[in-house]
């Protein structure tokens, strides 16, 4: 299973952009799909993941308002629309997917296939 993510670039602060999710390989079906960013320096953290079953979603506090994730499950594919984006935004963003939900959405062990991530840049 090989997941692709796009989309990214460099945006200006208050700028959008919108990043893809695709997954492919051998018959895949996933319970959730998520998206985590990775600053320089920092821990990957969560940002949003999407739950299939009943399509219920959750955000880190900093994205509320601002970020939307969606997708399509027959797709095996994720989005993430970034709107007002702000220079802390700025990260490598990772799209995973998870076979079996647990719960645990906000913790990268809860995840069990990874994409290659994508640079989002927002400059001041």
């Amino acid at each position: 299973v090989q997941l692709q993510a796009s989309g990214g670039g460099l945006v200006q602060s208050g700028g959008s952009l919108r990043l893809s999710c695709a997954a492919s390989g051998r018959t895949f079906r996933s319970a959730a799909m998520g998206w985590f960013r990775q600053a320089p320096g920092k821990e990957r953290e969560f940002v949003a993941i999407i739950l299939w079953s009943g399509g219920r979603t959750y955000y880190v506090d900093s994205v509320k308002g601002r970020f939307t994730i969606s997708g399509d499950n027959a797709k095996n594919t994720v989005y993430l629309q970034m709107n007002s984006l702000k220079p802390e935004d700025t990260a490598v963003y990772y799209c995973a997917a998870d076979r079996v939900y647990r719960g645990r959405y906000y913790l990268t062990g809860e995840y069990d296939y990874w994409g290659q991530g994508t640079q989002v840049t927002v400059s001041s």
